[in-house]
């Protein structure tokens, strides 16, 4: 059984970014250059996991109930949630 056919973030689309800079433990760290070498397994580009770390907090953040329901009074914050989770069911 291929496992890497089984992540939940899927190909990556290509975006416009803004750099933001952040400190993380270092194990967390490992998990996430993990998660990267298994992602460009699976999908056949090479990734890093700081190119994979704003996908992977949209989709938590899509996939969060308690933001979404607060988002419901923003209606762009919201259209933009459902298309996260939208593109994040996609790339299963």
């Amino acid at each position: 059984m291929n496992t890497t056919r089984n992540l939940r973030l899927g190909p990556l689309p290509k975006t416009e970014n803004i750099k933001l800079t952040f400190a993380c433990p270092t194990g967390l760290k490992a998990d996430l250059d993990r998660y990267a070498a298994l992602h460009a397994q699976a999908y056949g580009e090479a990734v890093d996991a700081v190119t994979l770390i704003p996908y992977m907090l949209e989709a938590f953040m899509a996939g969060d109930r308690g933001f979404r329901r607060s988002s419901s009074t923003n209606p762009a914050a919201l259209r933009h949630a459902h298309a996260s989770a939208d593109a994040d069911l996609s790339g299963r």
